[in-house]
């Protein structure tokens, strides 16, 4: 019986992971579920799941979990709250697998702390790697740990780098459905919307994801992720645009021959065979009918229109702290974007000046990179301010 620590247990990647695991009850249990504040969702989860310990974000949270239940008759298991109590869950001993699924840093420092432990990780979390790739590459080196990808474009490409030796890859690459906006034209998105925005044409996501997914900005921290997680550089990354989101990625080696993942649009694929590598077993999901016919097409992604994507490769080449504070002003923006205090546009405005103002290092720690992260946020807010400001001042 292998026990998880599921980080993130109320997420879409959570639920999606907790029915995996309800599909294989006697090989997997649950030693810690972390979520953040919606406790009525995570008292569920561990009447079901019976985990030794649950971990919220906060004291108002741990005080609503321990009401909750004490009011549905649930033996509570282990409560804690807090940053700390994230890593202890993370770095326990029962924990032989750690999903890393926490949207945004608040993940890194109990990801590290697995990392560093040589524990196995399941990683959906493209922040941990885009703020702090450096550092836990290092660690995972040190540890002679695993990680191993859920998002379902690196998962595909580890499928894919399975087909040969490392020194026969040419490039990886990876696919972009091209969100909302791969047929508006670069006038009309000045007037794009949130609503517009979050539209996405294939997936289903949380707000800020769908928006990055809108700009392309996710697909630059896939790039990003890419890089740390297979030893590569950016150039020898390529994005295409591939509608219809059935390849995740592909692989092409040196002799011209191409390896493609395909799949069903379905989480518990990849996180199912990150939890049972080197296993193929059963997942519960739906398969490709191959008697329907279907047309897949591909395209080069538009930089002009989507800059975001431009800026993370050259945020990955430039090394350092660059992708941190790439990450760091995209939230920013896209918060502000969402808010209605700035144009669609203005979010890739926002990101590049942000890079620009905030000097480059090499963080040493997780501390440093949490700090660089603040930083970051703190001069994206200001330009954000300073633009509304002028632009009252204007009458614009």
């Amino acid at each position: 019986m292998t026990y998880l620590t599921l980080l993130g247990s109320t997420g879409s990647i959570g639920t999606s992971t907790l029915d995996v695991v309800r599909q294989w009850p006697e090989r997997f249990g649950i030693h810690a579920l972390v979520a953040g504040r919606n406790v009525a969702l995570l008292t569920q989860q561990i009447s079901e799941f019976r985990p030794h310990v649950a971990v919220v974000a906060d004291e108002h949270a741990f005080k609503d979990l321990y009401r909750h239940l004490k009011d549905a008759g649930i033996k509570a298991p282990e409560l804690a709250y807090g940053p700390q109590a994230r890593v202890q869950a993370a770095s326990a001993p029962e924990a032989g697998f750690v999903m890393s699924a926490i949207v945004g840093v608040e993940g890194l420092e109990a990801t590290y702390e697995a990392v560093r432990l040589g524990k196995r990780v399941g990683l959906a979390n493209k922040e941990v790697l885009v703020a702090g790739g450096r550092l836990i590459t290092e660690a995972l080196r040190a540890s002679g740990g695993e990680m191993l990808p859920v998002d379902s474009e690196h998962n595909g490409a580890h499928q894919c780098f399975r087909a040969g030796r490392r020194s026969e890859v040419a490039k990886l690459i990876l696919t972009a459905s091209g969100g909302p906006f791969r047929t508006t034209s670069r006038h009309a998105l000045e007037t794009a919307t949130p609503e517009q925005a979050l539209n996405h044409p294939t997936w289903r996501m949380g707000q800020r994801i769908t928006i990055d997914s809108a700009t392309l900005m996710n697909k630059g921290f896939e790039v990003i992720e890419a890089c740390w997680l297979f030893d590569l550089s950016p150039k020898d990354v390529e994005v295409v645009v591939h509608p219809q989101s059935k390849i995740h990625a592909m692989v092409e080696y040196t002799d011209g021959s191409v390896i493609a993942q395909v799949s069903a649009t379905d989480m518990r694929m990849p996180i199912q065979y990150a939890l049972t590598y080197p296993e193929r077993a059963a997942a519960p999901v739906p398969r490709l009918d191959w008697s329907q016919a279907a047309t897949w097409t591909f395209e080069p992604p538009d930089f002009n229109k989507f800059p975001l994507l431009r800026l993370a490769f050259e945020a990955q080449q430039t090394g350092g702290s660059a992708t941190c504070t790439l990450n760091a002003a995209d939230e920013v923006a896209v918060e502000a974007f969402l808010a209605g205090r700035i144009s669609f546009p203005g979010i890739a405005i926002t990101v590049a000046e942000t890079l620009q103002r905030v000097p480059v290092r090499v963080p040493r720690s997780v501390g440093e990179v949490l700090e660089i992260d603040r930083e970051s946020r703190a001069v994206a807010a200001g330009l954000i301010g300073e633009r509304i400001t002028t632009e009252v001042a204007s009458g614009t």
